[in-house]
């Protein structure tokens, strides 16, 4: 039996695989894409708080509407282990169609919100719940279809959230300007009901995978609202524990930069427009990024070049950004939008990939779900005290002082990436000890990880 099953998934690991990659795609673009455009309702947010008159926003501060998007985002990863669990009981496109329904209806219900507080329910706590289910169920399905091309298939469906920041935050703007902004929800929720809907239909687990869960099935008599969780045998080991530390370090860092960057650009003196502009080249550099170095992780290792890309975030934000914070350099934050968009993005893309190599195929839902959980709770943590440090520096005159505002937060991001370095260090060295262990006799060390 062992025999057939890699001839058994020959046959669909051509055209229904090149489909997975699309429809994740397709969920990734629309649902991580639409939640990460928050900046752009931030901006009219803050905006709206200053206007003279009766708004929704009128008299709230800007961490206050921080908070809609740092629960959206957060909301996102922290029920990742509900959602792989689900993915088992039920079926990938069940939940995704769930997904689909929620996002909708959040979008469509943050429309109609007069308050503060009905803003953070719908547009964060309901659409990062909603964006957890679609996005969840694609970086948990789609590796199993892959073996010689996982980290450029997984980089291709990543690349999803830097093609819709470049998409939709200019889309939303425009559309906020012509229609305003409760319509634009409206339509968002529409448009994202027919492309989420369509990638429900195509997301499904591989053969291997389906015949396991349904083993599974077959000897458990547990509910099916139960989530599954790591196993023990795997939890104990120290190459989890790392992957532990460097999945909340990287996660408590990696929201702040993108963010922040539109308002750091303003106090380097460019315009609204422009410093919106950062933040789509970042994405476009994280979109192209994640596709090139997941086909360069393929040939070097998933693991290797995991390692290089969480070094260079690191890099990235201690040698531009931070020196761009003190000196106000524009070229400096210019490198460090476009390095930070490449360097950063890759580690998220290669991420799923690394976890399939690191506890196999087998343990993967329940180890991607809570480590993605993990994120989570770092985002949580680590965003809104970024934006702290921003806010305790002071609200001082002058480009070159106000871009020393974000110093501390500079020092903070840079600081977090270190530690995620060290952990994927530590990482790369439990798995080349574990590979050692099985190659006994055969051959020796192997670098290719």
């Amino acid at each position: 039996m062992e025999v057939e099953e890699p001839v058994q998934e020959e046959a669909p690991s051509n055209l229904k695989s090149t489909l997975v990659v699309i429809a994740a795609f397709m969920s990734i673009f629309t649902g991580c894409g639409l939640n990460f455009a928050f900046g752009v309702y931030q901006e009219l947010y803050e905006s709206m708080s200053q206007l003279p008159g009766r708004t929704p926003f009128t008299g709230v501060t800007p961490a206050q509407i921080d908070l809609i998007g740092t629960l959206a985002v957060s909301m996102m990863s922290l029920g990742a282990p509900f959602a792989s669990g689900w993915c088992k009981s039920y079926s990938p496109r069940r939940i995704t169609l769930a997904g689909t329904i929620i996002f909708a209806t959040a979008n469509v219900l943050a429309s109609f919100s007069q308050h503060l507080w009905q803003f953070v329910l719908t547009q964060g706590v309901l659409l990062g719940c909603g964006t957890c289910l679609t996005y969840i169920t694609a970086v948990t399905v789609a590796p199993g279809w892959f073996t010689t091309h996982r980290g450029l298939a997984i980089g291709v469906i990543s690349s999803g959230t830097g093609v819709g920041g470049v998409v939709w935050a200019p889309a939303l703007r425009a559309l906020n300007a012509q229609i305003g902004f409760r319509n634009t929800l409206r339509l968002t929720g529409g448009v994202s009901s027919v492309l989420l809907g369509a990638a429900s239909l195509v997301l499904d687990w591989d053969p291997r995978t389906k015949r396991q869960i349904q083993r599974e099935r077959a000897t458990s008599s547990t509910s099916r609202l139960r989530v599954t969780l790591v196993d023990w045998r795997v939890a104990r080991t120290r190459k989890f524990i790392a992957q532990c530390l460097s999945a909340g370090l990287q996660g408590a860092a990696y929201y702040a930069p993108v963010y922040f960057m539109s308002t750091y650009a303003r106090t380097l003196g460019y315009s609204a427009a422009t410093g919106a502009m950062f933040i789509s080249i970042s994405n476009a550099s994280s979109a192209v990024g994640k596709v090139i170095i997941g086909h360069v992780a393929d040939r070097a290792g998933r693991i290797n070049v995991f390692l290089f890309t969480t070094l260079m975030s690191a890099i990235a934000t201690l040698g531009l950004w931070l020196p761009s914070t003190v000196s106000g350099g524009k070229t400096l934050f210019v490198a460090f939008a476009m390095f930070y968009g490449v360097f950063a993005g890759a580690y998220v893309s290669l991420f799923p990939a690394t976890l399939v190599e690191l506890f196999g195929v087998e343990h993967f839902a329940s180890v991607n779900g809570f480590l993605y959980m993990v994120r989570g709770f770092a985002a949580l943590v680590g965003t809104p005290v970024a934006g702290a440090l921003i806010r305790s520096a002071g609200s001082h005159v002058g480009q070159e002082v106000m871009s020393k505002l974000f110093f501390n937060t500079s020092i903070l991001v840079g600081v977090l990436l270190v530690g995620a370095t060290v952990g994927v260090v530590w990482v790369r060295i439990e798995a080349a000890l574990s590979m050692m262990d099985r190659q006994v006799g055969v051959g020796g060390f192997k670098w290719r990880i």
